[in-house]
């Protein structure tokens, strides 16, 4: 068999290793190809996949030299190519209409609506198109562009003062400058990919989808298998297969977003694909050994998808690590968490000198690690460890992370936004900082962190999930920094100003002031005037 794999990223990855492991030959396509993919492939083809004549072409060209029996993605926003390139050159999968359906979001809610499968109330918006107040639908809502992917131009809105700009930050995210605008579906989200092979749809499996950071959708991670009760499971399933049938999946692949809502499961969105967030290449083999990437390959190429029975019952956990405004000057502890008991894969997305920022969609993560266990306990505390020790360094004195750091926005932006009213009063109470900073000279030595009343009892997680009590010890190994229950003479002691970066900024905040301090090539009583005045 030859098959074309469109993208050349770590989501096409699994396919093109089983797909070889198959004998089968295999080109791939990108506008870029990773060098491990590039490895692997028989042909790597540079090109735009969004143009697909010039895909069309190249599909030809492979056709004439070496016959093509069938062409392929998984995770990337380019199933409407796949389709088309299928229907020009007669192979098996999903009719470009088929796959526009499954594309665009107006026309997925049209059909859905319109064949009775519960979803959002939608209207659409489209550049240059006078935005008039939506008065059936009720706030909060949700707006998106209409054709894109990793919640790329997607956010919530809760009054009609942010319904504009959220609009405008759709449709510039909008390859056909169009955005959707549709009513907030409250409750947990699952995710979930299927095989369909005349028009007999098979889940492979449903997994918990950990979203945060509203008023955007950013996924911190899934866990599969779902800890939901079967019985919400069997229905979310139920209207699952329901809308492949509406949109007129019958051979192929599916991903689905379900929201449980308090009226039961509905659909958030079914792309004609399967997913990428590291599910169907790596939690669905790990939870049950399916490969559910082999099944939908040999769909593609016209083959049945083969036995889709789960081998084993285990529990597999992505989490997403982020990182602060910033730039990168040092990655560490990755060799550390390459030796965890229970992970099975770490991703690295970023390098040392890229600049980086918090979250506004899943394409901002600086990275994730993978894991495995016969518990979901296990499987989520391997992850959460995993996460929390690897540790994005950023360079002293930079304007991006102190304009972050002293900003005043609350919310799901500090990375301790909830600590309990009297512990939040003991930091307040702190002094701001003892001693001559001059003291910073020294090194380490002459540094050191006041520790409040009480911290040994404070539960509050940060976005990677770490207490505040651990937190600290990170920060303490970090830069060989003390902590002290009083001032100590000799020293620069930290209070208020530290547990304030730390609380904004976590670890990456801590370190950041004390970096500064201790190596940003300024005099330390000028950097910590900056600190105690910038401050929120």
């Amino acid at each position: 068999m030859n098959v074309l794999i469109l993208g050349g990223g770590v989501m096409q990855l699994p396919a093109v290793r089983i797909a070889k492991a198959k004998g089968w030959k295999v080109f791939v396509a990108a506008r870029e190809i990773d060098a491990a993919i590039r490895s692997l492939a028989d042909e790597a083809i540079a090109v735009d996949l969004s143009d697909r004549e010039a895909v069309g072409r190249e599909a030809d060209r492979l056709r004439e030299r070496f016959g093509l029996d069938g062409v392929f993605t998984a995770g990337t926003d380019f199933s409407t190519t796949v389709a088309w390139v299928a229907d020009a050159l007669r192979l098996p999968g999903i009719p470009y209409a088929v796959a526009l359906n499954a594309t665009d979001k107006s026309r997925m809610r049209a059909r859905l609506r319109a064949r009775g499968v519960p979803c959002p109330r939608f209207f659409t918006v489209r550049r240059g198109q006078l935005l008039e107040r939506p008065e059936d639908f009720p706030f909060p809502l949700v707006v998106k562009p209409v054709d894109n992917m990793g919640a790329r131009g997607v956010r919530r809105v809760d009054h009609w003062g942010e319904l504009a700009a959220a609009v405008q930050a759709a449709l510039e995210q909008s390859r056909s400058g169009t955005a959707i605008v549709e009513e907030y579906m409250e409750g947990p989200e699952l995710s979930l990919d299927a095989v369909v092979y005349r028009g007999q749809a098979t889940v492979c499996g449903v997994a918990d989808r950990h979203i945060c950071f509203p008023p955007y959708f950013v996924e911190m991670g899934h866990t599969m298998p779902s800890s939901l009760d079967p019985k919400l499971l069997a229905e979310a399933e139920r209207v699952f297969k329901a809308g492949i049938r509406a949109l007129g999946i019958r051979n192929g692949a599916a991903k689905g977003d379900i929201k449980i809502t308090a009226r039961g499961p509905a659909v958030g969105e079914i792309a004609a694909r399967l997913s990428g967030g590291y599910m169907s290449g790596w939690t669905f083999p790990l939870s049950s050994g399916v490969q559910v990437t082999e099944a939908a390959l040999n769909i593609a190429v016209g083959l049945p998808p083969g036995d889709l029975r789960p081998r084993y019952a285990a529990v597999s956990a992505e989490r997403a690590f982020i990182s602060i405004p910033g730039r990168i000057v040092a990655i560490e502890g990755l060799p550390e968490v390459r030796q965890f008991a229970g992970v099975e894969e770490l991703f690295l997305r970023v390098r040392v000198g890229d600049r980086v920022k918090l979250p506004v969609n899943n394409l901002e993560k600086c990275g994730n690690a993978i894991t495995r266990a016969e518990t979901r306990g296990k499987a989520v505390t391997a992850a959460e460890r995993a996460i929390q020790q690897v540790f994005l360094r950023l360079a002293p004195s930079d304007q991006a992370t102190e304009s972050f750091l002293f900003s005043a926005e609350p919310g799901p932006w500090s990375a301790y936004s909830g600590l309990p009213g009297q512990f939040a009063r003991r930091l307040a109470a702190l002094p701001e900082a003892v001693g001559q900073p001059a003291w910073a000279r020294r090194g380490p030595e002459g540094l050191a962190v006041l520790r409040p009343e009480g911290l040994g009892r404070e539960r509050s997680r940060d976005w990677h999930g770490l207490e505040l009590p651990a937190a600290l010890e990170r920060v303490l190994g970090l830069t060989g920094v003390t902590a002290v229950d009083v001032p100590l003479p000799g020293k620069l002691t930290l209070g208020r100003v530290f547990w304030r970066l730390l609380r904004r900024g976590g670890v990456q905040g801590a370190v950041y002031l004390l970096d500064t301090l201790l190596r940003g090539g300024e005099d330390p009583q000028q950097a910590l005037l900056r600190f105690r005045e910038g401050a929120p």
